[in-house]
């Protein structure tokens, strides 16, 4: 069984990472076909297919998730 290559997360350059309080949330699409999602501070991963993806952001853009006061 070949081994899966290992995610390489990089954060937006929006994030402001501070030491004291570090809650990035981090991102690796280098493994093909998968992307996931990390939170800086938990190390807390979930991987998303890349379709699975695609769909998020395109909801995310159109304001499918935005919050009501």
């Amino acid at each position: 069984m070949a081994e899966r290559p290992a995610f390489e997360f990089r954060t937006s350059a929006a994030c402001t990472y501070n030491n004291s309080d570090p809650r990035c949330m981090e991102v690796a699409t280098n493994v093909p076909g998968k992307v996931a999602v990390r939170n800086s501070a938990t190390g807390h991963t979930v991987e998303f297919t890349a379709v699975e993806w695609t769909d998020f952001l395109r909801g995310a853009k159109l304001g499918e998730f935005d919050l009501t006061a």
